[in-house]
């Protein structure tokens, strides 16, 4: 089995795979990594399962080497981190590579392996974030918006009577009361915003079938009522990691 680990800013997404797919996950607090917790916690997770590989994606550099040093330590063997100089499944196009997440690198790998090229990935997460693979399977920059629950929450924190509110379907269009109305704007404007960025995104890249894939906390909802999205993948940096692995070992061995 491949130990994953896609380390984020809130939570760290654990994965084990085999050669095909993503078989097991689960979520830890990210500051496991620095209150020590996370060595006992993955290991629990990895259970008696036999880790014959390891690799992490990272938008925390302090977490980075201490779930390296805890794969060594562990398993004795090295973790493969993904970065874009360790790439591989789609090039990169970009002015400053080193300044995209390795996350969003991970899911333009998982889909580009799976719906090809060109594709974009919208991730529903703190923000909202657009990632593009262009139509030579390269990786060309996205799009970045306040995420759904940061725009309600701000509403909440900026304003003396709105209250914070659980995101969820609206019933209608037409709030009949405060949260009601909140959350359709919430909703159904979000929707609007995604359905215009995709609009574009499809001039642009003269793709009017493009595929595009969600993923994210929020991915399941706003797709339910968006048929320009063509997938949701809540999983989708995992594969991607995965990939990249499998690719990353296929270069070594050649």
């Amino acid at each position: 089995m491949i130990l994953l680990f896609d380390i984020g800013n809130t939570h760290t997404h654990l994965g084990l795979a085999n050669e095909e797919r993503v078989t097991k996950v689960a979520n830890i607090s990210t500051s496991a990594w620095a209150d020590g917790t996370a060595d006992r916690l993955v290991a629990k997770f990895a259970g008696r399962a036999k880790i014959r590989g390891a690799a992490l994606c990272s938008v925390v550099p302090s977490a980075t080497p201490r779930a390296v040093q805890f794969v060594g330590s562990a398993w004795q063997m090295d973790c493969f981190v993904l970065t874009p100089a360790t790439l591989r499944g789609v090039g990169i196009d970009y002015p400053r590579p080193n300044t995209i997440g390795p996350d969003r690198l991970a899911n333009a790998v998982a889909a580009r392996h799976r719906f090809g090229a060109p594709v974009v990935v919208v991730d529903f997460g703190t923000a909202v974030t657009f990632d593009v693979v262009d139509r030579h399977g390269n990786y060309v920059g996205g799009i970045i918006a306040p995420g759904l629950a940061a725009m309600t929450d701000y509403l909440h924190e900026k304003t003396a009577l709105l209250p914070r509110i659980r995101i969820r379907e609206p019933r209608s269009i037409i709030g009949r009361n405060t949260e009601q109305a909140m959350l359709a704007g919430a909703v159904h404007g979000y929707r609007g915003l995604v359905r215009e960025l995709i609009g574009r995104l499809r001039r642009e890249l003269k793709a009017p079938r493009l595929p595009v894939v969600a993923t994210g906390g929020y991915a399941k909802l706003i797709a339910s009522d968006l048929p320009e999205i063509s997938a949701v993948i809540p999983d989708l940096t995992l594969e991607g990691l995965r990939l990249a692995y499998r690719a990353h070992i296929a270069g070594e061995q050649t």
